[in-house]
């Protein structure tokens, strides 16, 4: 069953200390959910060095419902993972990194609707493509990037790390699923 979100979200920089606190504690939920369902994805503590970082660079952003509970967080950067190589010009495109939807709007296509919304940026910042790294040992998450226009580039050969499975899709894709997303600017939304 599929369930609504009131549109639209709104989406804006995470920047203050409690953008980052509350960004942790819903990563921190997913984790537990991805731990019950019997997934090792997540399941260490939070990398706040990570966080902050993002929320310095202006690359995190908290996802709002219209009553403002946030129920959503999505990095989106130029910076790629070692696991893109320079045969794939890693500088033609922008990266997901920790979408997370939260408990009350899973099931709601919020993250089709993200990733729309990041493929935009990346079309606006005159990239080629959406690029991320998946969790390996997760095929239902790699079905749903599948799912949603991306194609397996490769998966990392490390043994010692859990994440590398790159997908990648065009930024002209949009494929018009989920709530409308609405970019606030964070200046205006405090």
């Amino acid at each position: 069953m599929t369930k609504q979100v009131q549109t639209p979200v709104h989406v804006r920089q995470a920047v203050t200390e409690d953008d980052i606190v509350e960004v942790a504690q819903m990563w921190n939920r997913s984790a537990a959910w991805l731990r019950r369902k019997g997934l090792d994805q997540w399941q260490y503590p939070v990398k706040w060095e990570n966080i902050r970082r993002t929320a310095t660079n202006g690359t995190l952003w908290l996802v709002t419902a219209n009553d403002g509970r946030a129920i959503g967080t999505i990095t989106v950067e130029s910076r790629a993972d070692p696991y893109w190589l320079p045969s794939d010009d890693p500088e033609d495109a922008l990266y997901i990194h920790r979408m997370v939807v939260d408990e009350g709007a899973r099931g709601s296509e919020l993250g089709s609707a993200l990733l729309d919304w990041a493929a935009q940026r990346a079309r606006r910042a005159g990239k080629s493509w959406l690029r991320l790294d998946a969790w390996k040992s997760n095929p239902a998450l790699h079905q749903y990037y599948l799912d949603r226009g991306f194609s397996l580039v490769r998966i990392d050969d490390n043994p010692a790390d859990p994440s590398g499975a790159c997908f990648q899709r065009p930024a002209s894709v949009q494929l018009h699923i989920g709530p409308d997303v609405v970019e606030n600017d964070s200046a205006k939304s405090h």
